[in-house]
């Protein structure tokens, strides 16, 4: 008897110490404060390196590029420990995704936050059959293995250029990355490697642009 109620408090006890340390290892979300929100609506391309808008369906958008970086500098940040950044991407043409034939791909795009690579992943506008599929490592991390326009939030818009008069050949996704960061200003970068030896236009072949850029600073305890 006295064996089973020593085994019983001891369980008991070993579940609140575990749960103790459970809940007092959380990151607890102190504050946050959108320090940064751009949808170049108002044509605002200040502490931009290579930026340049145009039109899209309406919308204004920064780019179109294939092989370039662009990047921005936020100064004067509040007092943090973590950044949130979120990336609205438009995804123009005929992007391959993962295949590494050395003429058609992989299709990377990436992004820096200070010159540090946080994300790197590609991206497949390619119809996908049963007996032929390119596809694409977002949501995640390059390498994976996951059907074109996985995760996109939007697929149904005509292409820009070598598929402009196509139907699902510009595909849109919100990409959100959290880092560790406390300096007072920061610079980010959005850049591709895009592969298309074949092609005598490239950038008509297959490119990228942004609809949005927001910044977010968080204390995290």
């Amino acid at each position: 008897m006295f064996f089973k109620l020593f085994t019983r408090v001891s369980f008991f006890l070993l579940c609140c110490l575990v749960l103790f340390v459970y809940t007092s290892c959380q990151d607890r979300l102190e504050s946050q404060q959108i320090v940064y929100s751009n949808n170049f609506g108002q044509l605002d391309l200040r502490n931009f390196e290579n930026g340049r808008l145009f039109i899209f369906l309406g919308d204004t958008l920064l780019g179109f590029y294939n092989n370039e970086e662009v990047s921005v500098t936020i100064p004067d940040l509040p007092g943090h420990n973590v950044l949130k950044v979120e990336i609205e991407l438009w995804v123009h043409d005929s992007w391959d995704g993962n295949p590494d034939d050395g003429v058609n791909g992989p299709d990377f795009w990436y992004m820096k936050i200070d010159e540090e690579e946080v994300f790197r992943t590609t991206f497949s506008n390619t119809p996908c059959m049963p007996t032929f599929c390119l596809r694409q490592s977002y949501p995640n991390d390059y390498f994976r293995q996951n059907d074109p326009k996985a995760g996109a939030i939007q697929t149904n818009l005509p292409g820009l250029c070598l598929f402009g008069a196509f139907q699902n050949y510009t595909t849109r996704y919100r990409i959100s990355r959290l880092v560790s960061h406390n300096a007072n200003s920061v610079k980010i970068t959005l850049g591709d490697e895009l592969l298309q030896t074949n092609s005598p236009d490239p950038l008509c072949d297959e490119s990228w642009s942004v609809g949005k850029i927001e910044v977010t600073t968080m204390v995290v305890i």
